[in-house]
């Protein structure tokens, strides 16, 4: 009972039966519709969840290192090393690394080739150091931006490949009521313009989740951009206020 009740619900679907009443081009035009759907909802999911889970670890981390501030190159990150996407990590190894290695070289170099007691960071020294911050940040903002392209891709496609089972659709029901007789002419015409709109429908189905998922991501994406300045130039200052050498001349 319940497979026949289903079975009549899909014969009654308009998309259904516009669908098995299309030739093999109309066909075509349905599936490719179908896939453009597919394919924008797995990249919109898909991003969406990746964008929460960065802003997510990445706060985290932030409430760790605001415990730490103080002595901001202590925090062991190699204990909390983990696979979900977390940019303030990535964005603090980056720092803790090219810091400490200047440190090193400046404490061995600093005085004309002699050991030197204590090491700081030259102005030169910060700029170098933020300059692979950035980069961090611009390498984090394309990984989160990748694949972005293809809802803008179906925002644009997916309207006129509508447009095209449409314009197919409305041909193909003109050239039928040229080859056939006036009693079958109003089923002919029905089954067209069924073609002709069910297509254009999908298309817009397609584009409107798209460009609504395609704006917010880019949102997010944009405001986790000045975030992860924000926080790359906080623990920047916090370095450069501990080993920064004071000018007392």
């Amino acid at each position: 009972m319940f497979v026949k009740y289903k079975l009549i619900i899909l014969t009654t679907n308009p998309f259904f039966d516009a669908y098995f009443h299309s030739d093999f081009l109309g066909k075509l035009i349905f599936l490719g519709l179908i896939a453009l759907s597919i394919c924008s909802w797995v990249i919109l999911l898909h991003k969406t969840w990746i964008t929460y889970q960065a802003r997510k670890h990445s706060a985290e981390f932030y409430a760790t290192f605001q415990l730490q501030k103080s002595n901001p190159l202590s925090l062991d990150t190699d204990a909390a090393k983990q696979k979900q996407p977390n940019p303030f990590k990535d964005l603090y190894d980056i720092l803790k690394k090219h810091t400490v290695e200047i440190l090193n070289k400046n404490k061995r170099f600093g005085n004309g080739g002699e050991v030197a007691t204590a090491s700081y960071l030259s102005p030169a020294d910060v700029e170098f150091v933020d300059a692979h911050l950035m980069s961090g940040i611009a390498s984090h903002v394309q990984h989160l931006e990748k694949n972005l392209f293809i809802l803008a891709t179906v925002v644009s496609l997916g309207p006129f490949l509508g447009l095209l089972g449409t314009v197919w659709g409305i041909l193909t029901t003109f050239s039928e009521l040229q080859n056939q007789s006036s009693a079958g002419s109003s089923q002919m015409v029905l089954g067209g313009l069924s073609l002709a709109l069910a297509t254009t429908v999908l298309g817009l189905l397609d584009a409107i989740p798209a460009i609504i998922g395609y704006n917010y991501l880019k949102n997010k994406v944009s405001s986790f951009e000045t975030e992860m300045e924000g926080f790359s130039t906080e623990i920047l200052a916090a370095v450069e206020m501990q080993y920064r050498k004071v000018d007392f001349k």
